[in-house]
């Protein structure tokens, strides 16, 4: 009996590997015949691992915003959007949280009331804009222009959301737009930053970080979300050059600590440009912090810039075990020969260093060199909101640009559920139901006459850049 199921389990197995080798060379003349518009649809529909580096209020599109922050009212909110500018303060505004000479900064009825008639006067109802005004506030969110670079990304775009991410309601479900999203797409698994702080009620009260976590728990426990079968864990980001960032990343530790069933990591984000925003500002906080507390993960940022630097080596003394972006790691070969084979890995943002210029085109890009020494990797979609893009796009690119393997596209998974924070147990579920999916999806890839039948959501992203889907 024994001898017979062995028998079994080695002819199962080399089943497995026979689609798996066939599934290479299928894929292989798929990239071959040049209809990228194929291979797009392939890359779509496999199952894919996880997203491990994305912001949830950048991970929102902008016709989500507008649709969300609408459905609100029916919770009490109601969001007005600056339309005019009248010169009503006299002055610029350049502080960093209170820009005044910006078009579409959003704030609450709450909010609106408190200010004078002239710049109650700038601002519009949202719900009352012309379709002209709703076009342009959509376009106002995306970050899709050649113009619209870091500085846009840094200085403008989240004082432009405004109020409406203080809203845990709306933030909620947010989360459960990408949840489904990402879903449909393929993706088991998702680790966004989620900061419960800095909510209010609609007359502007505040919402404790204990209750917006109860408000994200009850959302996600939900049918809808709980049919899509996504597991989800959430980190909490410190804004690395404000003057409060030592104290917001200790804030961080202590509410990860007392909320692990959804929080396992802290990040640090920002600009590390900034004369505050380098890693070793950090240090000192990082060793207390692990003298008090243990068990918090960290997925930090790194070398995001693109002049050489130690920062990527520096953010790794922080205790990072794996590295945002990592861009600059290139400039470090002593580094890289020690990352070879882990245990850190690198989060890949393929659309988003392209969009914020840290690459003038992906022929600089260091992702390839990473891949192909044997440095773990794992493309994310960091704030596809923003670029208006999806996790599908980043595959793309990654195949068409470096010419991607089926085994390399498969290795990304695998590496993204393997070093994701997620309890150990579930990890080694998500592992093993990825390797079920992907070799259901080999043998009916390689039956034939399957793609014709697969649909797509395309972005803008993908329709500009490679023409996919007919362009928009």
């Amino acid at each position: 009996m024994i001898r017979l199921l062995i028998a079994i389990l080695f002819t199962l197995l080399g089943q497995v590997s026979f689609a798996g080798d066939e599934m290479s060379q299928w894929f292989e003349q798929l990239k071959r015949n040049g209809d990228v518009d194929d291979l797009y649809k392939v890359l779509y529909a496999m199952p894919k691992g996880g997203d491990l580096h994305s912001h949830s209020s950048g991970s929102v599109f902008a016709e989500w915003w507008y649709e969300l922050a609408l459905a609100q009212e029916e919770n009490g909110y109601t969001y007005y959007t600056k339309t005019r500018i009248s010169n009503c303060r006299g002055y610029g505004g350049n502080e960093f949280d209170d820009p005044y000479l910006m078009y579409f900064i959003n704030i609450q009825e709450s909010n609106w009331k408190r200010l004078n008639k002239c710049e109650q006067g700038e601002y519009k109802r949202l719900s009352g804009l012309t379709e002209v005004e709703k076009v342009a506030w959509q376009n106002s969110i995306r970050l899709d222009k050649p113009y619209e670079g870091r500085n846009e990304f840094f200085q403008t775009h989240w004082q432009r959301l405004g109020d409406l991410v203080r809203n845990p309601y709306l933030a909620t479900e947010a989360v459960a737009r990408n949840i489904k999203a990402f879903s449909a797409e393929g993706v088991m698994y998702m680790e966004p930053d989620f900061n419960p702080y800095g909510a209010v009620h609609p007359d502007g009260s505040r919402i404790s970080p204990e209750e917006v976590a109860d408000i994200l728990r009850v959302r996600l426990k939900q049918k809808d979300i709980m049919e899509t079968g996504m597991e989800i864990r959430f980190q909490l980001a410190a804004l690395r050059f404000l003057p409060t960032a030592l104290k917001d990343l200790k804030r961080n530790y202590e509410f990860a600590a007392g909320n692990r069933d959804l929080w396992v990591a802290v990040d640090l984000v920002g600009r590390e440009d900034d004369g505050k925003g380098y890693p070793g500002r950090f240090l000192q906080t990082f060793r207390e912090l692990r003298r008090q507390i243990h068990g918090i993960r960290l997925s930090i940022h790194g070398g995001e810039v693109d002049e050489p630097n130690r920062h990527v080596r520096d953010t790794l003394i922080l205790g990072a075990e794996r590295i945002g972006h990592g861009i600059n790691l290139i400039s470090d070969p002593d580094l890289m020969l020690l990352m070879r084979g882990g245990p850190y890995l690198v989060e890949i943002n393929l659309v988003s260093n392209l969009l914020m210029k840290y690459v003038d085109d992906y022929s600089q890009h260091p992702f390839p060199e990473y891949l192909r020494l044997g440095i773990p990797v794992a493309l994310s979609t960091d704030d596809r909101g923003m670029w208006d893009s999806t996790m599908t796009d980043e595959f793309f690119v990654a195949v068409k640009e470096f010419n991607l393997s089926w085994g390399e596209v498969k290795q990304l998974s695998r590496d993204s559920l393997k070093f994701s924070f997620v309890d150990e147990n579930i990890k080694q579920e998500m592992l093993d139901l990825y390797e079920k999916r992907i070799a259901a999806f080999e043998r009916k890839m390689i039956r034939g006459n399957e793609i014709r039948k697969i649909k797509t959501e395309c972005r803008g992203f993908i329709r500009k850049q490679y023409h996919l889907c007919g362009k928009k």
